[in-house]
């Protein structure tokens, strides 16, 4: 069974056009219904497909005249949506020639693009960035907000839960998801009062809701594999997910000084080897990597700007599996079964970030 296209900013990452293209075509590889829309410079996009026969053909070019620099400002690149290849991506799923949109470049301006020209699900009232975090667990953690709302209120927190519940019950097959707030205590009392708000819509909610909800978290469990969703704001998701990826860096680089700090050391080395590649194989961020826009009216993943050719394809493998499982009806299905009596209250005004975050 094919599916819809996939539009792929083949522009966007830390090299552009040949790592896109690279793990577009493993991706095509390994499941031959993906089929793709790949945006970019038509003659760079061109040269690279000679090495990638398997994919030419399932692949159509849009030319883009432009493309998103990983620095520029997300106002900036707004007013260029229309000839670059992250704009006219994210348009292709707008127009409803492509089912998804796959880019590696400039967070805080997908998000931007996205949200314009998708705009949010009815229900939800701001889009979170989720991924997935490895675990001692069966199945990695699914974290959202990682970055695209730094202040969030009660009603996002709840949202936010809803949705992350829908997906993790996508990539884990899971019923009922765990799902707890990050928080700096696990006693009712702790946290601020938009954590304690949240809590209380959610158990208010309980009934209603396809998830369990398992109360507070403190960031140092979020590794245990005791739970299958976290959900925080985006200004403390990015801060605790920039630290679990600094302690990985910092674990990987004491292993390599220790090994090769003396001649017992490298022959230590060469007896623990299989149990150095399966750390490395887990704490890989390519073996992860894909987050997911989640409460817009449309499909979009943010690969990871560094990420190497099997980082993309499993991206794409992330977008595929949320276009064949119907992420967005899951999401609008669970936000009908809620009781607009228990999120009534509006949320508290907040002064908007037009710059938009960076997560990833």
């Amino acid at each position: 069974m094919s599916l819809p296209r996939i539009a792929v900013d083949a522009m966007g990452g830390d090299e552009g056009v040949r790592v896109m293209i690279e793990g577009a075509a493993l991706a095509r590889r390994r499941h031959d219904r993906f089929k793709f829309l790949l945006v970019g410079d038509e003659t760079k996009i061109a040269q690279a497909l000679d090495n990638h026969p398997n994919l030419r053909g399932a692949s159509e070019i849009l030319h883009a005249p432009e493309a998103v620099a990983g620095d520029e400002r997300p106002t900036q690149a707004l007013r260029r949506a229309r000839t670059t290849s992250m704009g006219l991506a994210i348009d292709a799923v707008k127009r409803g020639e492509a089912g998804a949109a796959v880019s590696g470049g400039n967070t805080g301006a997908l998000m931007a693009m996205a949200k314009l020209a998708l705009r949010t699900m009815p229900g939800i009232d701001r889009p979170a960035l989720a991924a997935l975090l490895p675990t001692l667990g069966t199945h990695d953690l699914v974290m959202l907000d990682l970055g695209a709302n730094t202040d969030c209120d009660a009603r996002n927190l709840f949202q936010f839960a809803l949705m992350g519940a829908a997906y993790t019950r996508i990539v884990h097959g899971l019923d009922s998801p765990r799902v707890r707030l990050l928080n700096i205590g696990t006693e009712e009392t702790k946290g601020t009062e938009d954590l304690r708000d949240a809590a209380a819509l959610l158990k208010q909610a309980a009934a209603s809701l396809a998830l369990t909800f398992d109360g507070f978290t403190e960031a140092d469990k979020l590794s245990r594999g005791d739970f299958d969703v976290v959900v925080t704001d985006g200004f403390s998701g990015n801060i605790a997910l920039k630290a679990m990826e600094g302690a990985a860096r910092f674990v990987g680089d004491l292993l390599r000084r220790s090994f090769a700090s003396s001649l017992r050391s490298k022959l230590g080395f060469l007896i623990s080897k299989p149990a150095t590649e399966t750390l490395k194989h887990h704490l890989d961020p390519n073996n992860h990597n894909g987050a997911v826009f989640l409460g817009l009216n449309g499909v979009v993943v943010k690969s990871h700007g560094s990420a190497s050719a099997m980082g993309v394809a499993n991206a794409v493998a992330v977008t595929a599996r949320l276009l064949e499982e119907n992420l967005i009806e899951r999401i609008a299905a669970d936000v009908a079964a809620v009781d607009p009596d228990t999120i009534r209250q509006p949320a508290r005004r907040r002064v908007a970030n037009t710059e938009g975050e960076t997560a990833l």
